[in-house]
């Protein structure tokens, strides 16, 4: 025995230790049993010779069960557990590789190995979270170095999207295939002078008008609709005259008719009628198109002149020639995703729709949408414009199959996204376009979660915020995901040193949490407020933890439990800047 039990308060058990134990115990198991219960607890502090027992769980019917029912008795004996019968506490049955997942070892107790019910930390979504330095990438890595190295079990159809926010993750993944033949690993980047991986390629025609309205920075509920025309014009601009022309002459219509009637001068509504059908024409409906009339016959840009009193003398019968091409029939929809256009065509019909729209008649909307177009036109004009340039058509399904699919024709198991080299604006954007994408999709299966996605974010504050996305759109794709994701088989993994600036909604939807040493007082008071079941110990204990040492808790973990990680092999590209090496030259060298 270890002494006597002097006072139980909720929780706690106070045990006034003998004079004999001068080992330290912190943080080791104790059974407190009696003819009634055999309790389980983990000794935290000791002061002036009193052992304070956090209760854990119950011994019944020879199995640990976490959470206490009935508290033990003053006369309880209080022995440690022995090394040998650890596991059945803080690991689960390992007969089955493809049941289990090797994390790593037991600081507290040698050669233990600390093993988690795969389906119940991967059916789940989970964050890890530690303080720059602390080990997140390097564990991160060993995680999944475990999972793909089983010898009788390879989990071949799973799919894991990292998004990497510093491109460490393809140096540790890379070459898993040496380590099992049956699995691949595929890297796409936002660098274009990698060699060997693929530039991220996202085909415009695949987006739709919320992805825009992220892509174009939407700012108003007064610019989602100019969005959303564009998309709707994109549908005739983009495709060959002959298939849309009756489309493509009614709102070229519609938009000279708002213009003649617009109330301005003569002179601009003659150069604003030019100037719209010098681009947007067709081979019916353009400038040099005859008008004729009983005696004579006139192109519809000699029906523009001015007379001497200042105004279009043809005013009516240009009117009567544009109602001509009208078609109430006509309706305009959204693109379905069955014909490619690009960032040029895309451009062009914004600029469409801000006249189709009638913004001219209102400085103040033409304002907040003219900023979407010289967004636009600035992605067209730039070097991120080449993540948008798909030559050749594909439909979704055929692009999602792509993404999984390994150089070798193979499954793809781990695909990577190195989102390093490009600003924090389009890396959110195209994770948030990507989640949606797959969360879609697996939507849409007909075997619901057949085919699992996991969504792991790198630096996930950058990414999952309390940002305007609900105010805009009515949702934010990543709670969405938490929220829902698990019945389709769509799960995340956030993996942050700043908890404090995640969404609270989706750190709530978390139940598996692997916590590094974290010391930022506000990251450590987010945590103590927003994650279940977290105690005054664990709070404690995350504050002194050595690098690659993490508190674990949450669905997959029967107790709290501290696990030690072992360096991954390869590890990835996280390593601090070597100062003395860098700084330092030898004069005798």
């Amino acid at each position: 025995m270890l002494g006597n039990i002097i006072g139980i308060e909720e929780n706690l058990v106070l045990l006034k230790l003998t004079d004999t134990n001068s080992d330290n115990l912190s943080n080791m198991y104790v059974t407190l049993e009696n003819s009634e219960n055999i309790c389980v607890g983990e000794i935290g502090n000791i002061k002036d010779g009193i052992a304070y027992i956090n209760l854990l769980g119950e011994i019944i019917d020879s199995k640990f069960v976490f959470g206490v029912i009935r508290k033990p008795l003053m006369n309880s004996n209080v022995r440690l557990i022995p090394t040998e019968k650890v596991p059945a506490i803080i690991s689960c049955d390992n007969s089955d590789e493809s049941k289990y997942l090797y994390l790593g070892k037991s600081p507290i107790y040698k050669d233990v190995d600390i093993n988690i019910p795969i389906n119940k930390f991967f059916s789940n979504h989970f964050a890890i979270f530690g303080s720059t330095g602390s080990g997140k990438s390097c564990s991160v890595s060993r995680i999944f170095q475990n999972l793909y190295s089983k010898r009788n079990a390879i989990p071949y159809k799973s799919t894991i999207l990292i998004f990497d926010a510093y491109g460490e993750y393809h140096q540790a993944f890379s070459k898993l295939s040496e380590v099992a033949p049956e699995i691949s690993f595929k890297s796409y980047t936002t660098n274009t002078k990698f060699s060997d991986t693929d530039i991220i390629k996202i085909p415009l025609w695949l987006l739709g008008v919320d992805d825009l309205a992220l892509l174009l920075g939407v700012e108003s509920h007064n610019q989602i609709p100019i969005v959303e025309k564009a998309l709707k014009i994109v549908s005739i601009f983009g495709r060959e005259e002959s298939e849309v022309i009756k489309s493509k002459n009614d709102i070229i219509a519609r938009a000279i008719l708002d213009i003649l009637t617009s109330g301005r001068s003569a002179s601009q509504i003659r150069d604003q009628v030019v100037s719209v059908l010098s681009y947007y024409n067709t081979k019916e409906l353009n400038l040099e198109t005859q008008i004729f009339q009983p005696g004579y016959t006139r192109t519809l840009k000699q029906c523009l002149l001015i007379d001497a009193n200042g105004k279009i003398r043809e005013m009516e019968l240009l009117m009567n020639f544009m109602n001509s091409f009208l078609d109430d029939s006509l309706e305009l929809n959204l693109p379905d995703g069955t014909f490619a256009y690009t960032l040029k065509d895309l451009c062009d019909a914004m600029d469409f729709a801000l006249i189709s729209e009638g913004v001219l008649k209102s400085d103040k909307i033409f304002d907040e949408s003219n900023i979407l177009k010289v967004r636009l036109h600035s992605l067209l004009n730039s070097n991120e414009a080449r993540y948008f340039d798909v030559p050749d058509y594909i439909t979704r399904d055929q692009y999602i199959r792509n993404l999984l699919t390994a150089t070798n024709g193979r499954k793809a198991q781990i695909i990577n996204f190195n989102i390093n080299y490009v600003d924090d604006r389009l890396a959110k954007t195209i994770t948030k376009i990507y989640s949606k994408m797959f969360f879609d999709y697996a939507k849409q299966m007909d075997d619901r979660g057949s085919l699992p996605f996991h969504i792991v974010l790198e630096e996930a504050h950058r990414y999952v915020q309390n940002d305007n996305d609900n105010f805009l759109l009515g949702y934010n794709i990543f709670e969405r995901i938490t929220k829902e994701g698990r019945k389709y088989g769509v799960l995340l993994g956030l993996i942050s040193q700043r908890p404090s600036e995640l969404s609270e909604t989706a750190l709530s939807q978390c139940n598996n949490f692997l916590i590094f040493k974290m010391i930022h007082p506000n990251d450590i008071g987010y945590i103590r407020e927003m994650v279940p079941n977290i105690t005054d110990e664990i709070v404690k204990k995350i504050k002194i933890l050595q690098p690659g040492t993490c508190m674990a808790f949450g669905l997959a973990f029967k107790v709290p439990t501290i696990i030690k990680f072992e360096m991954p092999n390869p590890s990835p590209a996280s390593n601090s800047a070597n100062i003395e090496e860098k700084w330092f030259i030898k004069k005798n060298a």
